[in-house]
C-alpha cells in the first residue's frame, strides 16, 4: 500500500472502539504492515466528527492518504428504538464530513464500516451485497440503517463524479475485547457477558431478553480487523463486501447465551424473558464474495473467541465500557 518515496498515513476513526482496538492489536502484533506506513488511531477525544471544522483540523494535522472509517453512533436494539433521530443525524453528519473532506484532500482510499441491519426487513435469505436497497430496513433501527445505507450511495456517487476510491464493508454481529458491555445499550453478546458476570456474582439465574430463537452470524473483532487490513490493501471495488462467517456458522441466541455462561463459569439457571422484543428473527448473510476473493482466510472458532472475550471482560471489568 505504501508508495516508494511517499508517506502513507492510514487514519482510523473510532480507533479506541471494538473494531479500532482490534486493528491496533493486529497492527502491533502481526506482520504485513509496511515500514513506510503510519497508522493513526483517532478517538472521540481527538475531535467531534459531526463538526466539519473539527474534521478539517484532523485532516490538516494528519494529512491522511487512506482512511478506515469506523466511528459511528451505535447501540443495541433498545437504544436504536428509542433514539432514531439521533442515530440518523449523528451518523449522516460523520459520514458526510469524512467523505467530503476525503474528496477535497485527495485521500487515495476510504473504507467505511456498514452493518447487516441496513438490509431490507422483508427479503429472501441469504442476503448478499446486491440487495441493500431492495426494501425498507427493520423499523426498530431504521434511523441507523438508513444513515449507513447512504454511505453506499455516496461511495458510488463520489466514484462516478470525481473518481474517488471509496468503498465499504458490511460485517455481521461483531464482538470481542473493548466492546460496549452495557446491558441496556450494548449488543447482544457483550450484554449477555455483563448479565452473566452479575448473575454469577449474586448467585442468581441468568435472564436473557427474548425467546432465544433469533439467529445471528457472529464475527470476532480480531478476525474483522485482519479483513479490514485486507480490504484496504486488496479490495478496490466501489461496491460493498460482506465480511462474515458462513451461513453454516449461524448461532441462535439461546446457544450464544449458554456458550457465554459456560465460558464464564455460570452454573445457575438460564431463563428467557419473552416479554422483551426479539428484534429481527434472522438476517443470514452470504459470504460467497469474500470466499471467492480471499479463499484462504480462517475464522476463529466461536467458542474460542467467546473465551478470549469473556476472559478480557473478567480481567478488565473495572475499566470496560458498560
Amino acid at each position: 500500500m505504501a508508495d516508494p518515496g511517499s508517506k502513507t498515513t492510514v487514519l482510523v476513526t473510532g480507533g479506541s472502539g471494538l473494531v479500532g482496538s482490534a486493528i491496533q492489536k493486529v497492527y502491533r502484533e502481526e506482520a504485513g504492515f509496511d515500514e513506510g506506513e503510519e497508522w493513526v488511531f483517532l478517538t472521540s477525544k481527538d475531535g467531534d466528527l459531526r463538526d466539519p471544522a473539527a474534521v478539517r483540523l484532523l485532516f490538516e494535522k494528519h494529512k491522511p492518504t487512506h482512511i478506515i472509517h469506523l466511528a459511528a453512533m451505535v447501540g443495541g436494539l433498545f437504544k436504536n428504538m428509542k433514539y432514531k433521530v439521533e442515530f440518523w443525524r449523528d451518523n449522516v453528519a460523520m459520514n458526510d464530513n469524512i467523505l467530503s473532506l476525503s474528496k477535497e484532500y485527495k485521500v487515495k482510499k476510504v473504507v467505511s464500516c456498514l452493518s447487516t441491519c441496513i438490509f431490507p426487513d422483508k427479503t429472501s435469505y441469504p442476503i448478499d451485497e446486491t440487495m441493500i436497497h431492495d426494501g425498507p430496513p427493520h423499523a426498530s433501527n431504521e434511523g441507523y440503517a438508513y444513515a449507513k445505507r447512504m454511505v453506499d450511495m455516496q461511495n458510488r456517487a463520489y466514484h462516478e463524479e470525481y473518481g474517488c476510491n471509496f468503498t465499504s464493508v458490511i460485517p455481521t454481529n461483531v464482538f470481542g475485547p473493548h466492546d460496549n458491555f452495557s446491558i441496556d445499550d450494548g449488543h447482544v453478546l457483550p450484554g449477555l457477558m455483563h448479565k452473566v458476570y452479575l448473575a454469577r456474582q449474586k448467585g442468581e439465574p441468568l435472564s436473557v431478553w427474548g425467546s432465544g430463537t433469533p439467529l445471528r452470524q457472529f464475527i470476532f473483532s480480531e478476525d474483522l480487523a485482519r479483513l479490514f487490513v485486507w480490504v484496504m490493501r486488496s479490495y478496490d471495488s466501489v461496491h460493498p463486501i460482506i465480511l462474515s462467517v458462513g451461513e453454516e456458522d449461524e448461532v441462535d441466541i439461546k446457544t450464544a447465551a449458554l456458550t457465554v455462561a459456560k465460558a464464564m463459569g455460570h452454573e445457575g439457571q438460564v431463563v428467557f424473558d419473552t416479554t422483551k422484543s426479539d428484534g429481527q428473527h434472522k438476517k443470514t448473510a452470504s459470504n460467497r464474495k469474500l470466499r471467492e476473493l480471499h479463499p484462504t482466510f480462517k475464522f476463529t472458532p466461536f467458542e474460542q473467541a467467546i473465551g478470549v472475550t469473556t476472559k478480557w471482560f473478567d480481567e478488565n471489568y473495572a475499566i470496560a465500557r458498560k
